[in-house]
């Protein structure tokens, strides 16, 4: 069986440190993780990717191209789009090997996870891979300290899930930047009493006031059916990482599939006499 992330969420919400900070924490706890970079826009991440979708394709030969007239965000579509007709290259750069974990580092553009087909199309193929997929949506702790942008991230997070239609986690990054007094407030998003935060939404603003009945209407739905939880995430806390990544392997059923090592008597004997 082969295991993959797909490492998805917004633009500067930390996805490329999401997949370096993996790969250490799985090197010393002797697990090999693999990253795959899909970003054709990228220009620096600290780590060393086995594949690279620039190889392919770039963004920079795309903008440049006098016949395409692309900017940056119609440009990295063009490039997605090639890639996803030419997967046939992933496939032979991935190769055939069993018991791969592979961390696949998603470009930001948020239109790739709403209404456009084209990660629904490598998910799909992926599948066909015989990969075992979890959707890792990452959204920046800073920005989700306000009940309007909470909502907000939510929506995006849940716009995600229902696209890709695979296990999902959501995880709010950075955390490790927020000031304790931030930390602080951040932990009643975690759990959050969404008609709560509605009513000081209704009472910071006249914009909470004139969509309340939308606003009543999306958070109803997130708490019928309890589809949006986030978790965080501290690169600067071993536990916190080894919490997020056991939650990940379970949504994959990572190792389920592992020979169980039994110890015999005369083995721990042979071991004691040692």
């Amino acid at each position: 069986m082969r295991y993959c992330q797909l490492v998805i969420g917004p633009a500067g919400s930390g996805k490329s440190t999401y997949c370096s900070t993996i790969v250490k924490y799985c090197e010393d706890a002797q697990r090999v993780a693999k990253v795959v970079n899909l970003d054709p826009a990228a220009e620096y991440f600290d780590y060393q990717p086995i594949i690279d979708i620039r190889e392919l394709i770039h963004l920079d030969d795309v903008m440049e191209d006098t016949d395409l007239h692309y900017g940056p965000n119609g440009g990295l579509v063009f490039c997605l789009t090639y890639f996803i007709e030419n997967l046939d290259w992933l496939s032979e750069q991935l190769g055939e090997e069993n018991d791969d974990y592979i961390l696949f580092d998603c470009p930001g553009q948020i239109e790739l996870y709403t209404h456009l087909d084209v990660m629904p199309k490598l998910v799909s193929h992926l599948h066909q891979m015989e990969f075992n997929i979890c959707g890792v949506f990452l959204i920046d702790s800073q920005f989700l300290i306000e009940p309007s942008k909470f909502v907000s991230g939510v929506m995006s997070a849940l716009s995600a899930m229902v696209t890709l239609e695979i296990p999902h986690l959501n995880v709010l990054s950075k955390i490790d930047l927020l000031s304790k007094h931030t930390r602080k407030q951040l932990e009643r998003f975690l759990d959050p009493d969404l008609q709560l935060l509605l009513q000081e939404e209704e009472q910071a603003c006249k914009w909470g006031k004139k969509f309340s009945k939308l606003n009543k209407a999306i958070c109803n739905l997130l708490e019928s059916f309890s589809l949006v939880k986030f978790l965080p995430l501290n690169i600067k806390s071993h536990k916190s990482i080894e919490e997020l990544l056991l939650s990940i392997d379970n949504a994959i059923q990572y190792g389920e599939d592992a020979d169980v090592k039994i110890r015999y008597p005369e083995e721990v004997d042979d071991m004691e006499e040692g």
